[in-house]
């Protein structure tokens, strides 16, 4: 065991760029579809979460994360959030790395978007929205920033507005301007691309304040119960998402206005499997596109992967 290394941000970040993340997403996804996995186990508040995948011809991954929210009481505070990423070696399933799970956390959720951006926003897009304060929120400012050039314009909301100017005031490395706003519906009206990454149980993004030609990206819903665009904006939409498998029938995001009427699985045009094989995008410049950002063990995998490969690379 002591020749299988440990990566950490140290060890590959400052050669990693979202274009590669988007890259090797892409390339991932025009292989085979991943078998996956899930285990969860919970006492006294916290909670350990096992994600599996499988894919042919790339590689074998679980992820293992705890979260004990009560950390942050602790003195000195600890990480609510902390695990690692396994890498075994599809061939003879021998473990190849352990990778810091944040590390993998960080690139793919924010990767994974722009990828979904990139293959269904309109390529002139100028303005960003990104509504959350957070810490995904923060890796979009760059991510968008490298993969659009052409953004002139990154607006944020949050709910404290103090957020979103401290976010904003830690400014784009692309140089682009960024500024916090109050008024919500005016700034989706002039977005070209919407990024929610909120906790929001309740709808925050409101259909009827989205004009057409723009490209709606939900991260934030990962539970049954969470929303963060109402029934009228996935009507107005067209649907795509990350994965079906891991979507469709786990997140409230799809599952509330499936299980409602408002929608209908025929709704949902295709995920990062089709679009990366061909499938068709945006239909017109005119469309909302819409695209759920779901996560999934593949997604860790995908990028776990890459990172490896810039690991072995810098050893070298």
């Amino acid at each position: 065991m002591s020749d299988i290394p440990f990566i950490s941000a140290r060890d590959v970040e400052d050669g990693l760029s979202w274009t590669q993340i988007a890259d090797a997403l892409a390339k991932g996804h025009r292989g085979n579809r991943a078998s996956l996995g899930d285990l969860l186990l919970r006492e006294d508040g916290n909670s350990i979460l096992n994600r599996a995948a499988w894919i042919d011809g790339q590689g074998i991954a679980l992820k293992s994360v705890t979260v004990f929210p009560k950390n942050v009481k602790r003195q000195p505070p600890v990480p609510s959030v902390q695990g690692v990423v396994i890498l075994f070696d599809p061939e003879n399933g021998a473990v190849r790395a352990l990778v810091d799970g944040a590390l993998v956390t960080k690139w793919k959720t924010a990767g994974d978007s722009v990828l979904g951006a990139r293959l269904l926003a309109r390529k002139d897009s100028r303005s960003l929205l990104i509504i959350g304060s957070g810490a995904v929120a923060a890796t979009l400012i760059d991510a968008y920033g490298e993969i659009f050039p052409g953004l002139e314009r990154i607006d944020i909301w949050s709910r404290t507005f103090e957020n979103a100017e401290k976010l904003a005031s830690s400014g784009s490395k692309s140089g682009i301007l960024v500024n916090a706003v109050t008024d919500l519906p005016t700034a989706v009206n002039r977005a070209d691309i919407i990024s929610t990454a909120t906790m929001a149980i309740d709808p925050v993004l409101q259909g009827e304040w989205v004009r057409p030609g723009t490209h709606v990206d939900l991260i934030g819903a990962f539970t049954p119960d969470m929303r963060e665009g109402d029934d009228d904006l996935l009507q107005r939409s067209e649907i795509f998402v990350d994965s079906r498998d891991t979507t469709i029938g786990h997140i409230g995001e799809l599952m509330i206005p499936l299980q409602s009427g408002a929608i209908s699985e025929n709704d949902i045009r295709g995920d990062l499997y089709d679009l990366c094989q061909g499938s068709p995008g945006r239909g017109n410049d005119e469309a909302i596109t819409l695209f759920k950002n779901g996560g999934g063990a593949h997604l860790d995998l995908m990028t776990a992967l890459a990172m490896l490969d810039l690991y072995q690379q810098n050893q070298q």
